[in-house]
């Protein structure tokens, strides 16, 4: 895909990747709130696509069966950065995804050609219309990759693996964090295998480990406003 991002007055879109644990939820939303962008959590669509898969009992390791009920589900995502919600059939789903049935089995849904296909035209759609405003910052795994690539900032977050298995397992009220660690690690596997992970070409990578979340936002809203002072 090829699309410019930034034409006229059309607004920027910021793509924000990188590995689960490492801030990039929580620095998204902040320079989204900072900036008065939207905000787009690709990886809550994902979650969404696996809790109806359970809730519907398609067996989310046969992938044909989980491409045949691909197009049933209907995923609407809120871009408000301070109350990003996402509903399913029109009902919100927030809590529901981050449950454990969803973060053992995400990982297999999220491998589906067919889901990815649909998913991703999703998003695209989220981005274009939040370019007939200020714009919007996306997080996800393949966004400046696959979703998006003529992002106008691109950014590769990560951070040290025990430092992302704390702030995760502190999230989640004081889970193991070698456990947290574990999981993490396996997600990343999976995730590379598939084609996330990558970084994308001209992308600023960020290690959050040495930084607050105040220090990570005020570095990253510099970035755009730089983009910005670009286009």
């Amino acid at each position: 895909m090829s699309e410019r991002t930034v034409t006229g007055n059309q607004g920027i879109v910021v793509a924000v990747d990188g590995t689960s644990g490492s801030g990039k939820s929580s620095t998204s939303r902040g320079v989204a709130d900072r900036l008065g962008l939207r905000y787009l959590d690709t990886g809550a669509q994902y979650r969404a696509m696996t809790w109806w898969m359970l809730a519907h009992d398609v067996d989310v390791h046969d992938a044909t069966a989980v491409a045949a009920r691909v197009a049933d589900p209907v995923i609407e995502s809120g871009t408000d950065p301070l109350s990003p919600a996402i509903t399913l059939d029109g009902v919100d789903v927030s809590e529901e995804i981050r449950s454990d049935a969803v973060n053992a089995h995400v990982s297999p849904v999220a491998t589906v050609p067919e889901v990815r296909a649909r998913l991703v035209a999703l998003q695209r759609d989220v981005i274009r219309e939040a370019l007939h405003g200020a714009g919007i910052v996306v997080e996800g795994r393949d966004i400046g990759t696959a979703v998006w690539p003529d992002a106008d900032l691109k950014l590769y977050v990560t951070a040290d693996p025990a430092a992302r298995a704390a702030r995760r397992a502190l999230e989640e009220g004081g889970s193991d964090a070698a456990a947290v660690q574990a999981s993490l690690e396996s997600r990343d596997r999976i995730d590379s295998t598939r084609g996330g992970l990558a970084v994308p070409d001209g992308a600023v990578h960020l290690d959050t480990t040495p930084y607050t979340l105040e220090q990570v936002i005020e570095r990253v809203v510099a970035l755009v406003e730089s983009a910005k002072a670009r286009a």
